[in-house]
């Protein structure tokens, strides 16, 4: 399975706000500095990252980005379906994708699959990504 770009530079624009300690938040063209990510876009992953309630304004339109909840309590999970949400085969999410998909002996493997990978990522918090670098 591979990471889309969004997912891996949405992950880390929230840990470049995670790790900002300003009252005013981090603006977008110093994450995207910091981070390498050209602004245009890093406006559509501020995008989504706000729109799944991750991120919002400091203190209003034009100020800096800041989490709407705590470092722990926000994990790679929600970064993720931010983007997408978790696909591992399309007959999981779309049982009309397959003819077989009612009788088929693997489905409930890749059920299983997707459950796993789900509940792994939902183990892991910004908070822990931050104190495993900081070490």
């Amino acid at each position: 399975m591979k990471i889309n770009t969004k997912i891996r530079y949405g992950l880390r624009a929230v840990i470049e706000i995670a790790s900002s300690n300003d009252p005013g938040g981090v603006l977008q063209k110093d994450i995207a500095i910091n981070q390498e990510i050209s602004l245009k876009y890093l406006d559509s992953i501020i995008s989504s990252l706000k729109l799944k309630g991750i991120i919002s304004h400091a203190k209003g339109k034009g100020s800096g980005f800041k989490l709407t909840r705590k470092p722990e309590e926000i994990t790679v999970y929600d970064v993720y379906t931010a983007f997408e949400p978790i696909v591992i085969v399309d007959c999981i999410n779309d049982m009309g994708f397959c003819d077989r998909s009612k009788n088929c002996l693997s489905r409930d493997y890749w059920i299983e699959v997707k459950k796993e990978y789900k509940d792994m990522l939902s183990r892991k918090t910004i908070a822990q990504i931050i104190e495993r670098n900081d070490k």
